[in-house]
């Protein structure tokens, strides 16, 4: 299983150890996403970082309309069927998203891929995010959800 990790909240009032967590997640901005592998090590890390990040388990969907919108190649290109084809082993995108979102791969099988991919602000902005997600807010764990606020941060269609 892999969650996606998106950072809320800046790095006004940060604690080091949190500010350290942070930087090894490489969560440096907020509105930054990444895919994690579902580790105990990762897991102890999201709990640490709880109050500043939100994350949940990604569907196969929606991680490929972060990879084929939003994740991009050095100098800001952006990845295509061709590219993940011959730079991985998996013939297509949807392929790699599939055994991505089930924690078969990690973004760090397609070569040259950014670990980080950048999202716009939610359409509608988020709920409160200076509260957890089951008071009502934004912030921690939120399962399967993510992908509802993953979809509204993707921006417009891409024509």
């Amino acid at each position: 299983m892999t969650y996606a990790v998106l950072r809320i909240r800046g790095h006004v009032t940060q604690r080091p150890e949190i500010k350290d967590t942070l930087r090894y997640l490489r969560l440096h901005r907020t509105n930054h996403c990444v895919l994690l592998a579902q580790t105990p090590s990762v897991d102890g890390m999201l709990q640490r970082a709880k109050d500043y990040i939100t994350w949940g388990e990604v569907d196969p969907t929606v991680a490929a309309m972060l990879l084929v919108r939003r994740a991009r190649l050095p100098g800001g290109k952006p990845i295509d069927d061709a590219y993940v084809k011959a730079n991985s082993k998996y013939p297509s995108i949807n392929s790699f998203a599939k055994a991505l979102a089930g924690g078969q791969a990690t973004l760090g099988e397609i070569k040259g891929i950014k670990p980080v991919i950048r999202l716009h602000p939610p359409k509608g902005g988020f709920e409160a995010t200076k509260r957890g997600y089951h008071e009502g807010g934004s912030l921690g764990y939120r399962g399967k959800d993510i992908n509802a606020l993953l979809s509204r941060m993707l921006g417009p269609e891409v024509a």
